[in-house]
């Protein structure tokens, strides 16, 4: 994950990789972030970011999530 952040701190995702089937890699460029909301997620707080790219030639939605007490992020619902 690639990502900038603001002089408030808040972080805006740019781009990603992901291995395919093949295990080859893609990087996806996160073409616009249309909203930013927290929610838990197993009792842990995340910022849940609705994201919307070309992927292969069609316009995808998905969401990334960050989670904050391990600093990973997940992809869902690609």
């Amino acid at each position: 994950m690639v990502t900038w952040t603001d002089i408030n701190g808040k972080m805006n995702p740019v781009r990603f990789k992901i291995a395919n089937e093949d295990e080859s890699i893609s990087v996806i460029k996160i073409d616009k972030v249309l909203t930013i909301d927290m929610e838990k997620l197993a009792g842990n707080n995340v910022l849940v970011y609705k994201c919307q790219s070309v992927i292969k030639g069609s316009e995808r939605l998905y969401e990334l999530k960050y989670e904050f007490s391990t600093c990973k992020w997940i992809l869902w619902k690609l």
